[in-house]
């Protein structure tokens, strides 16, 4: 449950990017993105930060440890190959249906993380952001692991639960039920407006 928001809030949207919300996920894409698109328009109206984060998953050194499931390729000329392919097909474009503006920051990750090798810390910092407002996919990975990151860095995390979903149904469950609620608080993006709005 929220309690507040900071005044010195930054809304981070995680990998709603065409690729994405096109796969199989547990939650229909088109909510999360509706809902995502609401706290966007939100900090819009407030005149506070709004973070979109997309991934390009190469280039990385996590992008060639063996893995039991199957990923991304890891020899360097398929890495090339599976790129260009997805560029070519615009997996890495962020949903119009965002309404994102210029101003807006843009941050390129590799990983799940958002932190790890981007200048999203310093920009947060520059701007004296103390709170983040998370939302995006997947919840069990880029946003659980942009959370987790930012948790150790001392910034306080509140989740939109509405407006995440994840491939898996019990990853999503278990990131909202298990993990979130030690480090930020989760609630339903309406709730979230609202304190947004008295903070």
């Amino acid at each position: 449950m929220i309690t507040a928001i900071d005044k010195n809030t930054a809304l981070v949207v995680i990998d709603l990017q065409d690729g994405i919300v096109k796969m199989k996920l547990a939650h229909p894409s088109a909510e999360v993105v509706g809902q995502s698109a609401k706290l966007v328009d939100a900090f819009h109206r407030a005149g506070l930060p709004v973070v979109l984060v997309n991934v390009v998953p190469f280039g990385a050194p996590s992008g060639k440890v063996r893995t039991e499931a199957p990923g991304m390729p890891r020899e360097e000329a398929a890495q090339q190959q599976a790129r260009a392919a997805m560029e070519a097909a615009g997996f890495f474009e962020l949903v119009p249906e965002l309404g994102a503006k210029p101003d807006d920051i843009y941050v390129t990750k590799k990983t799940w993380n958002a932190f790890y090798d981007t200048p999203l810390e310093e920009r947060l910092n520059g701007l004296g952001v103390t709170n983040i407002v998370l939302c995006g996919i997947a919840t069990s990975i880029g946003v659980e692991g942009t959370a987790r990151a930012a948790h150790e860095r001392g910034f306080n995390l509140s989740f939109a639960s509405d407006a995440m979903t994840d491939m898996v149904a019990g990853a999503h469950e278990h990131s909202l039920t298990a993990i979130f609620p030690r480090i930020g608080e989760v609630d339903k993006t309406d709730t979230i407006i609202g304190h947004l709005q008295k903070r």
